[in-house]
C-alpha cells in the first residue's frame, strides 16, 4: 500500500481513511461521512485514483455515511458486515474474508460489541477498529445491540492478539489523537488493557450511563439505507 489518508469530520469527531495501491490506482475509503463527500471525491481525482471499494466498519449513530452516493457517482462496490443489517450494501463479509484492491490485501475481522454489525480492516501493519477499540478507550456498548461482554472478547481475542507494533486508526477520537498501536493499547487503555477483567470491563460498560448521539434518529436508519435520507 503506497497510499494513506487519514481524513477528519470535525463535527462528528469521524475518521474517514483513504487507502490506495499506486501501481493500479484502485483505491477504498473506510467510514465516509456525506457532509463531506466532495472533499473526498476531489482527493481522488487530484491523486489519479479509482474508488473501487467503500467498506464500512458498521452502522454509525453519529453521522450519515456517504457510501450510496459514492456508489452512485463513481460505481465503488459499497462492503458492511453480513451482521450489520445494512441490506443495500452490495458485499456483506464475514470473519476472515480478504478484499483484494490492486497489491492491497484486506483481512476483515468481526468484532461486534459495539454494535453486533461491527468489523475491523487489518491491511499489513493497520488496523481500522471502527467503535470497537478507541485509542485509550472502547466503543460504547449501550445500544444497537451492543453487548460489553462480546465487545471484551472481541478487543482480547481479535484486537490484542495482533502484533504489538501494529498501527491503530478508530473510527473517532475525541482528544486529539490519531494513531495509536495494539501495544500501546493493552499498557494504556482506560477501559480494557490486557489485564482486566471480563467483569471489570462490563461493570465499567454499564456505569457510563452516556447521552445519546445527537443524530442518531437520522444517522441510523439513513445508514441502514447507504445513507439515504427520508
Amino acid at each position: 500500500m503506497d497510499i494513506f489518508r487519514q481524513l477528519f469530520d470535525s463535527e462528528s469527531h469521524t475518521y474517514t481513511y483513504l487507502l490506495a495501491d499506486s501501481l493500479s490506482r484502485q483505491a477504498v475509503l473506510i467510514d465516509p461521512v456525506l457532509e463531506l463527500l466532495d472533499r473526498d471525491l476531489t482527493l481522488i481525482q487530484q491523486l489519479d485514483l479509482v474508488l473501487s471499494y467503500v467498506l464500512e466498519t458498521h452502522a454509525h449513530a453519529d453521522h450519515v455515511t456517504s457510501a450510496g452516493e459514492l456508489r452512485s457517482r463513481t460505481n465503488a462496490v459499497t462492503v458492511a458486515s453480513s451482521a450489520s443489517g445494512v441490506s443495500c450494501a452490495d458485499q456483506k463479509v464475514v470473519d476472515q474474508q480478504t478484499l483484494h484492491v490492486g497489491n492491497i490485501n484486506i483481512l476483515v475481522l468481526s468484532t461486534p460489541g459495539h454494535t453486533n454489525g461491527c468489523v475491523s480492516y487489518y491491511v499489513g501493519n493497520r488496523v481500522f477498529t471502527g467503535d470497537a477499540l478507541c485509542i485509550r478507550s472502547a466503543g460504547r456498548t449501550d445500544f444497537q445491540g451492543g453487548s460489553p461482554s462480546v465487545l471484551y472478547h472481541s478487543i482480547r481475542e481479535k484486537l490484542y492478539r495482533l502484533p504489538d507494533e501494529t498501527l491503530v486508526y478508530p473510527a473517532h477520537d475525541y482528544q486529539g489523537m490519531t494513531v495509536s498501536t495494539i501495544g500501546e493499547e493493552k499498557r494504556f487503555n482506560r477501559r480494557i488493557n490486557a489485564t482486566t477483567t471480563e467483569s471489570e470491563f462490563v461493570n465499567l460498560m454499564n456505569s457510563l450511563n452516556l447521552p445519546e448521539p445527537k443524530k442518531i434518529m437520522t444517522a441510523l436508519p439513513a445508514n441502514l439505507n447507504c445513507g439515504k435520507v427520508g
